[in-house]
């Protein structure tokens, strides 16, 4: 006869078993989102501001969706990329995010973050300007895109 904790030991990974599946059978559904789901929007950030400070319009206009809308005023890859023709290879400033907030919603995801640019040039470096963001993201084939980014001032600070 098996003692309870043999017991345990053989029933407990079966039950583990079925708590995972039933969190990733659920996690496709509309409105929710895998730990990879929120991973894969991280790197989307990082990608986002590594491209817009290297100076690659290209592979930045690339974090868009194919109609995607910058600040309300530029959509479209080829717009975006035009707009971003000389990006950070002539400006020397880094930006950094934090405090990112991602939301999952019924058509993807929304994400909110502060931004602070730097400039590199003086010593020590110091905070240019600082922004808040508003975005909406999508899934597609080629992963994780905004739909959306809207930059603001952030009128909180400096007061």
């Amino acid at each position: 006869m098996p003692t309870r904790k043999t017991l345990s030991i053989l029933v407990f990974p079966i039950f583990l078993a079925g708590i995972v599946w039933g969190y990733t059978r659920n996690s496709t559904a509309a409105g929710t989102m895998t730990a990879q789901d929120y991973l894969d929007i991280q790197q989307l950030y990082a990608r986002f501001y590594q491209t817009l400070d290297s100076g690659d319009a290209e592979a930045w206009a690339n974090t868009f969706t194919s109609d995607g809308v910058w600040n309300t005023n530029t959509r479209g890859h080829d717009a975006l990329v035009e707009s971003n023709k000389g990006g950070g290879q002539n400006k020397p400033m880094r930006h950094s995010h934090t405090n990112l907030i991602i939301t999952p919603t019924a058509d993807g995801a929304t994400g909110k973050l502060y931004v602070f640019q730097t400039d590199i040039t003086t010593k020590p470096p110091s905070v240019a300007t600082y922004s808040r963001y508003d975005d909406a993201m999508v899934k597609t084939p080629q992963g994780w895109r905004f739909k959306t980014r809207q930059r603001s001032s952030d009128t909180t600070m400096g007061k």
